[in-house]
């Protein structure tokens, strides 16, 4: 029984987990949004809320400026891109600076083709990302029923037939195999 253990193992030794939950939680951080099995997304959820709070109270604090310099410190412990901590601390903190927590929402999508595992979408909540591609992908459908309308038909291939043609020789008889 795994009773007051908090967490999930992940199938994972615990420097391979948490080198796991560092590259999703930078993955996150760097694109607001991430697609990943339902466990993991689970757990980066708990790692990226800690780091966004960190980074939310230590912008807030205005009067000592050496508590946004250890909280950036305890931040780059986990995450490694100097950018992503760059725009923790500054876009994502200024956003979610009203937000009492939260900061992000799972998405089930179903399962992997695969192997069946469970799927969902991670994203940061007050980052709009499901709109962009919306917008995008619409002016592509125009261009594409343009094109179609400018393509001038191919001619009909010539249908194959199984009857040899008037120059080639007939197949070799074979004798059946003797049983034995």
């Amino acid at each position: 029984m795994r009773h007051r253990k908090a967490g999930r193992k992940l199938k994972r030794t615990a420097s391979h987990r948490r080198a796991t939950l560092a590259a999703l939680s930078t993955a996150l951080l760097r694109h607001k949004r991430i697609t990943t099995t339902i466990a993991k997304a689970r757990e980066t959820r708990m790692v990226v809320e800690k780091l966004i709070t960190r980074a939310k109270n230590a912008a807030a604090r205005k009067d000592a400026p050496a508590a946004g310099v250890h909280a950036r410190r305890e931040v780059g412990r986990l995450i490694k891109d100097r950018e992503v901590i760059t725009e923790l601390f500054g876009t994502i903190a200024e956003k979610v600076a009203t937000r009492p927590g939260g900061y992000t929402r799972i998405v089930k999508l179903g399962q992997r083709m695969g192997d069946a595992a469970e799927m969902a979408v991670i994203e940061l909540v007050d980052f709009n990302t499901g709109k962009e591609p919306a917008e995008k992908a619409a002016p592509e459908k125009k261009e594409k029923k343009e094109k179609k309308e400018k393509k001038t038909p191919r001619p009909a291939k010539a249908k194959r037939t199984k009857e040899p043609a008037a120059g080639d020789a007939p197949p070799p008889a074979t004798e059946p195999k003797a049983s034995r």
